[in-house]
């Protein structure tokens, strides 16, 4: 007799080609409208699972797990941050949690580069001159932006992404600044001519560019509160394409509104996918480039990560540890 499908509940629409193989595999419930499932629906669909496959708009947190049915064993996350995920309760519970890590780290430090580029050299007000009709043709002290080559770019977290990020960035001839929960080893250093800071006010009061690449925890929630916001430079510029809980965008808004600061580039924002008006009219004043939470949005990228979903359900459910297994460690 076949063995009974383990009933897998994913919570927003995934590729083409992700949810054809999953419906193979499994039994799969799919989100067929793409619309983030509400608190009750999170719910009923915790009731009947054997396996959830949220994303990053899911919230998973203590009060829906305590209505899990007796079924639920896995939550595979379709993305590698989770903090979306009450792990700790989750674990609690017997349930054991997933991610997809490594697949998104080429695009994610694309997309940082590109938004560093775009900030210092005013690329996204320069697109909109000719759709607006707004050219009259080339001056030389038109639209004058910065030079990247020879700054300083301080990284916060010198993991996957912030590492792809340094690369980089050396390509460009930027010097590579770090602070980082753990150093990097000496090898990594010398690989990427990166500058240890243990001390991450001393970076920051230091660096042409900040870049957030850690991922969001208890302790690196507001890691860039206004108190460390001030201690940048007027002319430097913060880019984000971690998450928007790491600054404080509060501060961060009205250091922008009050010029003390030059600029910023943001994917992530604290309470997306609202945005704050302010930030929104800084964005038409072009203080701030903002984009709507795409830096890992390729589709290689989303590919790759259905796959492993895919591997973590299929390695569980053969009764073996799965191999993007979570634990609160890693936190």
């Amino acid at each position: 007799m076949p063995k009974k499908k383990p009933v897998v509940v994913v919570t927003r629409r995934l590729p083409d080609a992700v949810e054809t193989r999953m419906r193979e595999l499994f039994d799969t419930r799919l989100n067929v409208d793409d619309s983030p499932m509400t608190a009750a629906e999170l719910v009923e669909a915790v009731k009947t699972a054997d396996v959830l496959v949220p994303t990053v708009t899911d919230r998973i947190d203590a009060s829906v797990l305590a209505q899990a049915g007796e079924n639920l064993r896995l939550i595979a996350n379709f993305g590698n941050g989770v903090d979306n995920i009450d792990v700790q309760t989750a674990l609690s519970r017997g349930i054991t949690v997933t991610n997809t890590p490594g697949v998104l780290t080429e695009d994610t430090a694309d997309m940082t580069m590109a938004l560093i580029l775009a900030v210092a050299r005013r690329i996204a007000e320069g697109a909109r001159v000719i759709p607006d009709e707004a050219w009259n043709g080339w001056s030389p002290t038109w639209m004058l932006g910065h030079r990247i080559t020879g700054k300083r770019l301080g990284i916060v977290g010198m993991g996957r992404i912030g590492q792809a990020l340094a690369k980089r960035a050396r390509a460009f001839g930027l010097q590579v600044h770090y602070h980082n929960r753990r150093r990097v080893p000496t090898a990594i250093e010398e690989q990427l001519e990166a500058t240890y800071w243990d001390s991450l006010d001393q970076m920051l009061a230091r660096m042409d560019i900040v870049s957030v690449n850690c991922p969001h925890t208890p302790a690196t929630y507001h890691l860039l509160s206004a108190r460390r916001l001030k201690l940048l430079k007027p002319d430097a510029i913060v880019v984000n394409t971690a998450r928007g809980e790491i600054i404080d965008e509060t501060a961060l808004t009205r250091m922008l509104e009050n010029d003390e600061i030059a600029g910023a580039g943001l994917d992530v924002f604290e309470h997306e996918p609202a945005v704050s008006p302010r930030m929104l009219k800084l964005a038409r004043k072009n203080k701030v480039v903002v984009l709507p939470h795409m830096g890992s949005a390729t589709i290689e990228g989303r590919n790759d990560m259905g796959e492993k979903v895919i591997v973590n359900i299929k390695t569980f459910m053969d009764g073996h540890r799965p191999p993007d297994r979570v634990l609160p460690s890693m936190l």
